[in-house]
């Protein structure tokens, strides 16, 4: 019974406010304007971000009347929130005034440093072929700053196209809670990733082709930090977290490398992305969004169905080789 509340509550809130965030962006002038790098072609609401993290934390208030064991867990969640806040904040002064890269970075920054004050750090890691790698303290800290600001830029960056950031989200937190609740059996956990889905799907009514609003950096920034967290909270499962959003984080991977070697600034936005060149291959954005959506969830049901961690990174390895070679004929056309 708590599952389902905690899912329709984050739902039905993010179905109200949403058309409520559209409303102030247009009364404050926090609009999306068309400009040669975007997609779309009139001017759309930023403020989704307002929608989707009020949404999730209206939700994740109503998760905590289920009883948790572990004592930790509310500190985490203490985390989860307040680092939330930060990078949600900033995030909203970015869709409103637009801020440089390096002042979101050090959002992110504190934000996971927030997280991991509170407990959320990566102590261990699964070795594919024998037991628990345990890490020392100081590079468990910079294993999870490296996991906590590359999943924040990893879905900023993925939002390019209406509906695909908060659909691929969606299936993530979906794979998310299959995993909690069925395999872990950690039903708390499973509570935060029902709410993290509840909000997006609630989302994707205003979000999905043709957009009526986009959730900014506001809302990317959180929907990479939230899952982010909730993986580490949830045992460290980063193998399975990469293996579902693998495309995303490979894109990213070879945008930063890319841009680089070009002599560009890793942020420097452009239409490099994977989305943007399926776009200008004759791509609908309809199209494009479901090819995501599908790869995420065979993704996902891979990280469900391999029991091991060694059978997950023997299926990173052959995918990974797959698809730079994809991604190296789309860009070289």
């Amino acid at each position: 019974m708590i599952l389902l509340l905690v899912f329709v509550t984050a739902l039905v809130s993010a179905l109200a406010l949403t058309p409520l965030a559209m409303r102030l962006a247009a009364r404050t002038g926090a609009m999306d304007r068309p400009a040669p790098r975007r997609v779309h072609h009139i001017p759309t609401p930023r403020f989704g971000g307002l929608s989707l993290f009020l949404s999730f934390l209206i939700a994740l208030g109503v998760s905590l009347i289920y009883p948790r064991s572990d004592p930790d867990e509310m500190t985490r969640l203490a985390g989860l929130f307040f680092g939330g806040v930060i990078v949600f904040s900033v995030g909203a002064y970015d869709d409103h005034r637009e801020l440089k890269a390096l002042p979101q970075l050090a959002a992110q920054f504190i934000a996971a440093s927030i997280a991991i004050a509170a407990g959320v750090v990566i102590r261990q890691l699964q070795n594919p072929f024998g037991d628990l790698m345990t890490f020392e303290s100081w590079f468990a800290i910079l294993v999870t700053l490296f996991w906590l600001i590359g999943m924040m830029n990893t879905i900023n960056w993925l939002d390019g196209i209406d509906g695909l950031a908060a659909g691929v989200v969606a299936i993530a937190a979906g794979v998310m809670f299959i995993h909690s609740f069925f395999i872990q059996q950690q039903a708390s956990i499973a509570l935060l990733a029902l709410a993290l889905a509840g909000a997006t799907i609630g989302f994707l009514k205003f979000n999905f082709f043709p957009a009526k609003i986009f959730m900014g950096t506001a809302g990317a920034l959180v929907l990479g930090y939230a899952p982010g967290v909730i993986s580490i909270i949830g045992g460290a499962k980063v193998a399975t977290a990469l293996l579902v959003l693998f495309i995303p984080v490979l894109d990213v991977a070879w945008q930063i490398i890319a841009r680089v070697r070009a002599g560009k600034s890793p942020f420097q936005a452009d239409r490099g992305h994977l989305h943007h060149r399926l776009l200008d291959l004759g791509l609908s954005q309809r199209a494009i969004v479901w090819i995501y959506y599908l790869i995420t969830a065979i993704f996902g049901a891979l990280a469900l169905f391999l029991p091991h961690a060694a059978s997950k990174l023997i299926a990173l390895i052959v995918i990974g080789i797959g698809a730079v070679m994809t991604l190296f004929r789309i860009r070289t056309r």
